[in-house]
């Protein structure tokens, strides 16, 4: 298995899942359990299985449409069959999520108060809630404590 880090994350993944076609990096720390990927593409990410990805399931094209649409970025993939790389949106944006985080896109950089740099990605989820034990980044605790948004 390719044991590079994930395509715009400064963290080694947990787990790598490849084919000849491309790579899925997963980074288990970052995961907030939106079940895109596994609403997106049922038949390659099967979180009852183990292992639960299974990138030889569907074409890498439609695995790395999926991948890109995880909210937290612990779901990246690089291509090695020349295919397009992933590649951050050109815009950022921080969308609040009802009842949930806020998702951030773009070229980001989380910088610590001793201006360190925490984490650079392509996509994240932040608290919003308080509760996180992971903060600034969002762990799912919003869904445990019931946390209710007041969007404007």
């Amino acid at each position: 298995m390719e044991s590079a880090p994930a395509a715009g994350d400064q963290r080694p993944p947990d787990r790598v899942y490849q084919t000849d076609e491309i790579a899925v990096y997963w980074n288990a720390r970052a995961c907030i359990h939106s079940r895109r990927c596994v609403e997106g593409l049922p038949l390659v990410f099967q979180p009852t299985q183990r292992p639960w990805i299974h990138v030889g399931a569907a074409p890498a094209d439609e695995i790395a449409a999926v991948v890109a649409r995880c909210p937290s970025g612990a779901l990246h993939f690089a291509r090695l069959d020349g295919g397009a790389p992933e590649q951050p949106d050109a815009e950022t944006t921080i969308t609040p999520q009802p009842n949930g985080p806020l998702l951030a896109r773009g070229r980001l950089r989380v910088v610590g108060p001793d201006g360190a740099v925490i984490r650079e990605d392509t996509r994240m989820a932040l608290c919003r809630c308080g509760h996180s034990q992971s903060k600034p980044f969002c762990d799912g605790s919003h869904r445990t404590f019931g946390f209710q948004s007041e969007e404007p």
